[in-house]
């Protein structure tokens, strides 16, 4: 492979790497809910990620007006609640039917921004999936029905940060909203954590497969999606990012031997079909 084409895939590798890094991350965060719990899981994550993300983006050298800090603010609880009751969702079902459940989210926003009839078939196959991983569905797969309510809702909270997480980024600069938005979002979860952890969060242990967790789940993939943005178009980078619940699921399985039935993959093969289907086809 010649040096300039070497360079023009190193992009599309630093996504797949940051989806890989994610889902090792939520995986390895699993071994921690036997001692802390999914909310003690929660708050040493974000309390590394805010470490991470204050040294990175030092967001007090240009703190936002009081309205910017509302939206912030608001941006902030959003994420930190959506993290915990995700967290919550995986300590109840395999890891790749959550992630698949969460992504009814971001693809409720790219079809209801859309009228044309094509985005129908992507709700369609969306829609399906969700119904074959639903507890109401015959299909022998026995899944807990509060862990599919609370990937559902993980999903509408998903949703809802884009749409703000939008309004946020035209008055904040990204990393700073990220920074401080952080900053809430640990504030929302400190409470949860300590109450179901207490001094378990600062056993060596806990605390070194905390911050592995929190490289790995925010550290890492930011920068490389950062780095790949430039590159790679918004279709092709949609496109990519809809193979999550496929790794988070193979992830599962080698890491936590979450072995899925073969409706379970059928459901997360048609979530795909839809994220990937509304993403190639979007006009925006």
């Amino acid at each position: 492979m010649s040096q300039q084409n070497r360079f023009s895939v190193l992009p599309y590798a630093a996504i797949l790497a940051s989806i890989v890094s994610v889902q090792i991350g939520a995986s390895s965060s699993k071994l921690l809910f036997v001692q802390i719990g999914p909310e003690g899981t929660t708050f040493l994550r974000q309390a590394f990620s805010v470490l991470i993300l204050l040294a990175l983006f030092r967001p007090w050298r240009h703190l936002p007006s009081r309205a910017d800090l509302v939206w912030v603010i608001v941006y902030g609880v959003i994420l930190g609640v959506m993290n915990q009751v995700f967290y919550l969702s995986i300590s109840r079902i395999p890891l790749g039917v959550a992630v698949a459940l969460e992504f009814s989210g971001p693809l409720a926003v790219a079809v209801l921004a859309s009228r044309r009839w094509l985005d129908f078939v992507w709700v369609a196959c969306a829609v399906t999936g969700l119904l074959i991983l639903s507890p109401l569905a015959d299909t022998g797969t026995n899944l807990d029905g509060i862990g599919v309510a609370l990937a559902l809702a993980a999903g509408a909270l998903w949703a809802l940060y884009i749409v703000v997480g939008q309004k946020v980024s035209h008055r904040v600069p990204g990393g700073q909203a990220v920074a401080l938005g952080m900053v809430v979002a640990l504030a929302v979860t400190l409470p949860f954590g300590v109450v179901e952890a207490g001094a378990k969060l600062f056993m060596p242990n806990v605390l070194l497969v905390g911050a592995v967790v929190a490289i790995l789940s925010s550290a890492i993939p930011f920068t490389l999606e950062m780095m790949s943005l430039k590159h790679v178009p918004a279709k092709t980078f949609g496109l990519m990012m809809s193979l999550e619940p496929a790794v988070a699921a193979l992830a599962g399985v080698v890491l936590l031997q979450e072995y899925l039935h073969l409706w379970q993959w059928m459901a997360i093969g048609l979530v795909i079909v839809a994220s990937a289907g509304s993403s190639l086809t979007s006009r925006r």
